[in-house]
């Protein structure tokens, strides 16, 4: 009985027959990588977006990357909270040259969970499954290629 009390103020509110919007799909874009080979990027750009990163994700399909995007140079740390699959940490610089690759990092296993730096100030820095950078030739000055979109 109160159940159908329920369900009645809230059609009569309008709130229960109105479908819930999927949240919008990442955007991607494509990323060229030494070896020139190119995966399929997601844009990491607010906040939100890199706060969450990889968090909760069971894995990444292995021609992904994520691409996190910060408004200025600087010492940009990466952690592993709630992450479940180990990852390649790739730093680049403003001209998206490589300044510092951390291999093989573990997923945070108990808090606190370590910070992950470069060794350099950067403006971008990628995520990738553990062992692709080494795969794909990535090395401190090798150049990757994206386009931002506008």
């Amino acid at each position: 009985m109160q159940t159908a009390w329920i369900f009645s103020a809230l059609l009569a509110l309008g709130c229960a027959l109105r479908p819930v919007p999927a949240p919008a799909p990442p955007t991607t874009i494509p990323l060229t990588l030494p070896s020139g080979r190119v995966f399929q990027t997601e844009l990491m750009i607010d906040d939100d977006d890199r706060a969450k990163g990889l968090m909760y994700r069971p894995s990444l399909p292995e021609d992904r990357a994520l691409l996190f995007v910060f408004g200025e140079l600087d010492f940009h740390g990466i952690w592993m909270k709630n992450c479940r699959f180990p990852i390649d940490i790739v730093w680049l610089d403003e001209d998206r040259k490589v300044v510092h690759v951390e291999p093989r990092v573990p997923p945070c296993k108990k808090e606190p969970c370590a910070t992950y730096s470069p060794m350099r100030r950067a403006a971008y820095v990628v995520e990738m499954n553990a062992g692709a950078a080494r795969r794909e030739k990535i090395v401190l000055g090798a150049a990757l290629g994206f386009t931002l979109p506008r």
